[in-house]
């Protein structure tokens, strides 16, 4: 499933964090996150099942914006976040 805007946004900062177990993938996003200006766009590599489901619904509830979520394989996501503080 495409959504739209995905291909033309491009992000500041990449974070791998297939085979990374929860709460630890969204405890990396977040560190990383703090390092990076308001406004700026990460892209993060999620494992299927519960860090696809944990990890952007933690993110929205800190406030951020979770703008896009890919599936591009059987077992991983590509999902873009925006810091919005």
């Amino acid at each position: 499933m495409e959504q739209a805007g995905f291909e033309k946004l491009r992000a500041d900062v990449f974070l791998d964090l297939k085979g990374t177990p929860c709460p630890l993938n969204y405890v990396k996003t977040k560190i990383r996150m703090e390092e990076m200006e308001i406004g700026q766009i990460i892209e993060v590599i999620l494992d299927d099942g519960e860090p696809i489901r944990n990890v952007p619904l933690s993110l929205k509830q800190d406030g951020q914006e979770v703008i896009s979520q890919e599936k591009i394989s059987d077992k991983h996501w590509r999902v873009l976040i925006r810091k919005v503080k």
